[in-house]
């Protein structure tokens, strides 16, 4: 169990989480080391905005990857709805299924949401930004859709 929340300019704690599109049928951060990796968080599979977020980071997959960076995508969603969403949309890079909400916990984004007049714990759309030694060096949190690869892109580009 990770107990402690990530910070700008410290190590992000490793964790392993079972995934879709990685090296097998799990994925540790730490496998990534010497690599800048952009994780970004997302609250559901098929849903519209995170749909245009996934395909926006699919269509720039190659960009970041000439950059040094790979990305990861995370949600609460489990590992059967993950395999459908990128099989649809053709997504080349991971989605990991983190059911438990132990690393969105650890990001900050598994937060208490109001949608509707309806209070419920989700996901917040956020991305962060960890360096080739494992230090979170950029966060994005809050996202909106539109542009936002477009800024992860100029920061990946930068650092």
């Amino acid at each position: 169990m990770i107990d402690q929340q990530v910070q700008l300019g410290q190590p992000v704690p490793d964790f392993t989480l079972p995934s879709v599109g990685g090296e097998g049928d799990t994925v540790t951060l730490s496998q990534f080391r010497g690599s800048k990796v952009v994780i970004y968080f997302y609250p559901k599979d098929m849903t519209p905005a995170c749909t245009q977020q996934a395909c926006d980071f699919r269509d720039s997959a190659t960009y970041f990857a000439s950059k040094g960076a790979v990305i990861i995508g995370i949600s609460g969603d489990e590992l059967k709805s993950h395999v459908k969403f990128a099989g649809k949309h053709e997504l080349p890079f991971p989605l990991l299924a983190d059911t438990e909400h132990i690393v969105s916990r650890m990001f900050g984004v598994w937060q208490l949401k109001k949608m509707y007049g309806r209070e419920f714990e989700g996901i917040v759309r956020s991305t962060f930004l960890i360096n080739e030694e494992g230090i979170l060096v950029k966060e994005w949190r809050k996202v909106r859709v539109r542009g936002h690869v477009d800024e992860v892109l100029q920061e990946v580009s930068g650092s």
